[in-house]
Order: structure tokens, then sequence, then C-alpha cells
């Protein structure tokens, strides 16, 4: 593998599963020193590959500082950031069942947390000339009927900061793109196929069809791999991709129907 990220000092969010922790193996593999961060320590705790992990709650402001903080002392600066960390825990309903608490949560992590980091960490990099800030975000901005609705619309938030940052910060030579991921098969998504498959009286692969009709099928047959994301986000991050901003890159298989 190429070591094209070379001494390149990076953060990844929530970078301890799914596709996180493939997207800290890639940038690693590619030489890059990589920090990481999740709510808890995970379970077999960390590998090598990883410089630092630091515990936080990046739906606060004194968890983004925490790991800003953190990530400047550990690596003396900052090349890359991709913002991976995102959730939500509702469950799916009418726009009008979410309450306050709900939209709240999601706001806070999925669009309020990059925000953030990216108010401490991007100046560094406009400071030095360079650097490369990918949000994940989702197909859910699409297809906002795929998922809960405050996630959807933090995540089309999200999207749309995206963009006008890439605008205002390629002049600083620091570059902003945007990945939306379909249905990538993580172990989350083992949990939830496995739970849909009680419900429905089927097996996981039943379960995983279901989901996937669900979604207007897709075109490629199959669900998406982390690995398959890191391979992109990679790529978005090196000096490959030195004349790409405020793009955005679909990856689901082809579930996306519209142009």
């Amino acid at each position: 593998m190429s070591k094209d990220l070379m001494g390149k000092k990076a953060l990844v969010t929530g970078g301890t599963k799914g596709i996180g922790e493939a997207i800290v193996e890639r940038l690693a593999a590619a030489g890059a020193r990589v920090v990481t961060t999740a709510r808890s320590m995970p379970y077999g705790g960390i590998p090598d590959h990883v410089e630092r992990f630091v515990a936080a709650d990046l739906s606060t402001q004194a968890g983004t500082d925490s790991v800003a903080e953190a990530t400047l002392e550990t690596l003396g600066g900052i090349d890359i950031v991709v913002h991976n960390a995102g959730r939500t825990d509702a469950t799916a309903g009418v726009a009008t069942s979410f309450d306050e608490e709900d939209w709240q949560r999601a706001l806070a992590l999925n669009l309020l947390a990059p925000v953030r980091l990216d108010r401490r960490l991007v100046p560094v990099m406009s400071g030095q000339g360079s650097g490369s800030v990918v949000h994940v975000t989702s197909i859910a901005r699409t297809l906002p009927r795929s998922a809960p609705m405050p996630y959807a619309a933090a995540k089309a938030a999200l999207n749309n900061y995206s963009k006008g940052l890439a605008a205002e910060t390629a002049p600083a030579g620091v570059r902003v793109n945007r990945v939306l991921p379909g249905f990538i098969e993580t172990t989350g998504v083992e949990h939830l196929l496995d739970d849909t498959a009680a419900a429905m009286g089927t097996d996981r692969n039943g379960a995983r069809q279901a989901i996937m009709a669900a979604l207007g099928g897709i075109p490629m047959g199959r669900t998406g791999r982390p690995a398959e994301v890191a391979e992109l986000i990679a790529f978005l991050v090196s000096d490959r991709a030195s004349w790409i901003t405020g793009a955005e890159y679909v990856i689901d298989g082809g579930t996306v129907p519209t142009v």
C-alpha cells in the first residue's frame, strides 16, 4: 500500500468501530499519525496504529474542546480531519412524533460537533496553508424517509455547512469534501439485521433483503463494506485529490435514484 500520507497528522471521530475503525486503519496504513475519539474505550483496547484515543462526548462543547486540545497536543498540528461520528437514538416515526430532546440530540452530534471541531482546527490548517476535511454525512440527506427525520435533517444541514466551509477555506489551501455512505454493513447494522430478522421471523439474509427493498433496492445487489468507504476517504484526504473541494461523493451501490 502506498505511504502517500506519511507523517500527516489526522483526527478521525467515531473511529473505534464500523466505518470509523476502517478509516483509522486505512489512514494509518498510508503512514498518517492518527488520533481518534469515541464516548468510551473500545472493548479490547486501543490498537497500536492509533497514536492517541480520547474518550469524549462530542455532542457537548466540552467534549469537542477536549478532543481538539488533545489532538493538537499529541500531534503538534493537524492536516486531516474526518468527521465520522454520528448516529441517531430515535426510532422511526412521523416527523411530528419526535420531541425536543430527539431534535437536540441529533443536531448536537451530527451537526454541531463537526462545526465546533472545525472552528478549533480549520484555522490551524489555514495558518499552515494546507489541510483536508471530510464530513461523513448520509444518503438520508436525499432520502429523508430512510432514517428518523431529526437525523436526516441534521445530515442535510451538515451537507450545506460543508459546502459553504469549502468555499471559504479554499483560498487558504484547505479542502473540504463530503462523503455520503449508503447501507454499509457494520457491526451495528448486523445487530439491526438480527433484530429485524427476529421481528420478521426470517434469517439475517432475509432481513437484509427487506431493508434493501425498503430503500428502493440497491442496483449492485449487496450492502457496502466499511473498507470501501475508507478507501474513498483516503483518496480525498491525499494529494491525489489536490484539486477537489466542495464536492459530494455518494457511495451507496447506486441506491439513490436521482441525479
